[in-house]
């Protein structure tokens, strides 16, 4: 099955400010996120390492699991991220290869 679109989680740092969001083209996005350009939150906080994502079929499903995510308490949230990431890791670099 395809995957259209991606929820994934930045972080400033290991329990640092956390940044969720959705995206069609994941690694667009975080490479904006990085230079600066995704977002005035991110950039602001220096909000910039991709600790997280998730795959979706759609944007649409995305989207609706981005507001789910965003309603979260922030332990929740760092406990989905260290379920698959407990180093915190910034996976960019990682898929990007």
């Amino acid at each position: 099955m395809r995957r259209n679109a991606f929820v994934y989680i930045l972080a400033s740092a290991r329990n640092g400010t956390l940044y969720v969001g959705a995206a069609t083209n994941l690694m667009k996005r975080v490479w904006d996120h990085k230079q600066g350009v995704g977002s005035k939150f991110t950039s602001k906080y220096d909000v910039t390492m991709l600790v997280y994502f998730e795959p979706h079929v759609t944007i649409e499903d995305a989207v609706y699991r981005e507001r789910q995510i965003k309603r979260w308490k922030r332990g929740w949230k760092i406990n989905l991220i260290e379920g698959s990431n407990p180093d915190w890791r910034d996976l960019y670099d990682e898929i990007a290869q």
